[in-house]
Protein backbone atom coordinates (compact mmCIF):
# COMPACT_ATOMS: atom_id res chain seq x y z
CA UNK A 1 0.00 0.00 0.00
CA UNK A 2 1.71 3.24 -0.90
CA UNK A 3 1.30 6.30 1.27
CA UNK A 4 -0.07 9.38 -1.11
CA UNK A 5 2.02 12.14 -1.60
CA UNK A 6 1.00 15.38 0.37
CA UNK A 7 0.26 18.12 -1.46
CA UNK A 8 2.38 21.20 -1.55
CA UNK A 9 0.96 24.25 -0.80
CA UNK A 10 1.60 27.67 -2.76
CA UNK A 11 2.80 30.55 -1.00
CA UNK A 12 0.84 33.43 -1.04
CA UNK A 13 1.56 35.44 -4.72
CA UNK A 14 3.81 37.09 -5.66
CA UNK A 15 6.64 34.52 -6.00
CA UNK A 16 9.41 33.76 -7.52
CA UNK A 17 11.45 30.37 -8.21
CA UNK A 18 14.45 29.52 -5.99
CA UNK A 19 16.77 27.14 -6.08
CA UNK A 20 20.35 26.15 -5.23
CA UNK A 21 23.18 25.15 -8.51
CA UNK A 22 24.11 21.95 -8.33
CA UNK A 23 27.85 22.02 -8.83
CA UNK A 24 28.31 24.95 -6.60
CA UNK A 25 25.24 25.75 -4.26
CA UNK A 26 24.75 29.17 -5.30
CA UNK A 27 21.39 30.49 -4.92
CA UNK A 28 19.74 31.29 -7.93
CA UNK A 29 16.43 32.20 -9.46
CA UNK A 30 13.96 31.53 -12.29
CA UNK A 31 14.20 34.33 -15.47
CA UNK A 32 11.51 32.19 -17.77
CA UNK A 33 14.36 31.30 -19.83
CA UNK A 34 17.42 30.06 -17.40
CA UNK A 35 18.81 30.25 -14.16
CA UNK A 36 20.18 32.99 -13.25
CA UNK A 37 22.17 34.53 -10.23
CA UNK A 38 20.74 37.68 -10.29
CA UNK A 39 18.12 37.98 -8.07
CA UNK A 40 16.65 40.83 -10.19
CA UNK A 41 16.26 38.56 -12.74
CA UNK A 42 13.84 36.59 -11.68
CA UNK A 43 10.62 35.74 -13.33
CA UNK A 44 7.67 37.28 -10.83
CA UNK A 45 4.27 35.07 -11.14
CA UNK A 46 1.77 37.70 -9.87
CA UNK A 47 -1.40 35.46 -10.75
CA UNK A 48 -2.56 31.50 -10.92
CA UNK A 49 -1.56 30.69 -14.00
CA UNK A 50 2.23 31.91 -13.92
CA UNK A 51 2.44 30.45 -10.62
CA UNK A 52 1.30 27.20 -12.41
CA UNK A 53 4.28 27.96 -14.94
CA UNK A 54 6.80 27.85 -12.20
CA UNK A 55 5.21 24.97 -10.58
CA UNK A 56 6.05 23.44 -14.11
CA UNK A 57 9.43 24.11 -13.96
CA UNK A 58 10.17 23.59 -10.73
CA UNK A 59 9.12 19.84 -10.97
CA UNK A 60 10.95 19.41 -14.21
CA UNK A 61 14.24 20.98 -13.19
CA UNK A 62 14.13 18.88 -9.77
CA UNK A 63 13.22 15.86 -11.71
CA UNK A 64 15.98 16.27 -14.62
CA UNK A 65 18.55 16.51 -11.46
CA UNK A 66 19.37 20.37 -13.12
CA UNK A 67 19.11 22.26 -10.26
CA UNK A 68 18.77 21.51 -6.19
CA UNK A 69 15.00 22.21 -3.85
CA UNK A 70 13.68 24.66 -5.91
CA UNK A 71 10.71 26.01 -4.47
CA UNK A 72 8.52 29.16 -4.58
CA UNK A 73 9.33 32.15 -2.55
CA UNK A 74 6.59 34.93 -1.99
CA UNK A 75 8.49 38.68 -2.73
CA UNK A 76 7.29 42.09 -2.45
CA UNK A 77 8.32 45.29 -3.56
CA UNK A 78 10.66 47.68 -1.56
CA UNK A 79 10.86 50.92 -1.75
CA UNK A 80 12.81 51.15 -5.09
CA UNK A 81 10.22 49.20 -6.55
CA UNK A 82 12.37 46.09 -6.56
CA UNK A 83 11.25 42.12 -5.72
CA UNK A 84 12.76 41.50 -2.67
CA UNK A 85 12.04 37.51 -0.67
CA UNK A 86 9.18 38.49 1.89
CA UNK A 87 11.14 36.36 4.69
CA UNK A 88 14.36 37.57 6.22
CA UNK A 89 15.80 33.77 5.09
CA UNK A 90 15.01 34.21 1.87
CA UNK A 91 16.17 37.55 1.86
CA UNK A 92 19.58 36.73 3.49
CA UNK A 93 19.96 33.67 1.03
CA UNK A 94 20.11 35.65 -2.46
CA UNK A 95 22.92 38.25 -0.80
CA UNK A 96 25.17 35.23 0.37
CA UNK A 97 26.48 34.16 3.01
CA UNK A 98 27.77 36.98 4.22
CA UNK A 99 26.16 40.22 5.07
CA UNK A 100 28.95 42.52 3.71
CA UNK A 101 27.32 44.06 0.88
CA UNK A 102 31.07 44.78 0.14
CA UNK A 103 31.99 41.00 -0.54
CA UNK A 104 31.00 38.16 -2.56
CA UNK A 105 28.92 37.92 -5.16
CA UNK A 106 26.28 40.61 -3.38
CA UNK A 107 28.92 42.92 -3.98
CA UNK A 108 29.39 41.53 -8.07
CA UNK A 109 25.42 42.43 -8.30
CA UNK A 110 25.62 45.82 -6.43
CA UNK A 111 27.86 46.80 -8.64
CA UNK A 112 26.09 46.03 -11.51
CA UNK A 113 23.28 48.13 -10.73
Amino acid sequence: MSVPKAAVKRPPLPVVLHANHVLDGDVIVWTGSEWSLDPQAALVAENDEQALQLEAVRDASQASGEVIEPYLVTVRRDEDGLFVPVHYRERLRTLGPSVRLDLGKQADLMGAR
